[in-house]
């Protein structure tokens, strides 16, 4: 694998559930690089935040966690990525429905988002970093060697989430799941800090019909285009 700067960096941007986080960690694997994934971030000060009972409106409480938090990103014997906070596994937690829709309350708080910049920013090691995310591109590594931006329709999005719900044992309503992914796309494109957009320079790249492994063959070719590695 031949990298084209000493700490290349791919981000992969996108909507909920439009497999960006599956796609992160299959390319990342694929090429034995580090991973970002800053959605879990923002679960995780959301999720801290509900185990040490905040408001949810407690902004100054969240600023501190996120300054102060200890988070580690692994991954299990099949691949799938294992989240701890203060050495806890709370994998199961983070994702959780309750969870995610408090990580969009606090994505929004500007003084957030400046606490988890810099954190962000020092996950680029070598050999490389794949940043999943949704401002990735546009925010925290705008000079990426490569930025896509992962799309699927709003059907196939909530079908997905559907089915990884049922798959582990939760109970989900299709609709709800709806309605759900439509606010909060509303809500992560409208709001003021750092809008869910693509990059000037980005890849759209949709994902609607098409299997994992042929998206992450796609990102692997947009790579080698680049010259940034030849696997």
């Amino acid at each position: 694998m031949i990298a084209a700067s000493a700490v290349p960096v791919i981000t992969i941007d996108g909507p909920t559930s439009s497999g960006k986080g599956t796609i992160s960690r299959s390319v990342a694997r694929a090429l034995g690089w580090k991973l970002l994934d800053s959605g879990a971030l923002y679960r995780l000060v959301a999720l801290a935040g509900q185990l040490a009972h905040l408001d949810p409106d407690d902004v100054d409480g969240h600023v501190s966690i996120a300054r102060r938090m200890q988070v580690e990103f692994q991954a299990d014997d099949t691949g799938e990525e294992r989240v701890l906070l203060e050495g806890e596994d709370v994998t199961g937690a983070v994702r959780a429905e309750t969870t995610g829709q408090g990580a969009s309350r606090v994505a929004v708080w500007p003084a957030v988002r400046d606490a988890l910049v810099a954190r962000q920013r020092a996950f680029a090691e070598p050999p490389g970093l794949v940043a999943d995310g949704r401002d990735m591109g546009t925010v925290i590594f705008p000079a990426a060697e490569l930025k896509v931006f992962l799309t699927a329709s709003a059907e196939e999005r909530a079908a997905r989430r559907h089915k990884q719900l049922i798959s582990k044992g939760s109970t989900a309503n299709l609709a709800d799941l709806s309605r759900e992914i439509a606010e909060r796309d509303q809500r992560d494109s409208s709001r003021a800090v750092a809008p869910l957009k693509p990059a000037s320079d980005a890849v759209l790249l949709d994902s609607t019909g098409l299997a994992i492994q042929q998206v992450v063959a796609r990102v692997l070719a947009l790579g080698r285009e680049r010259g940034l590695w030849k696997v």
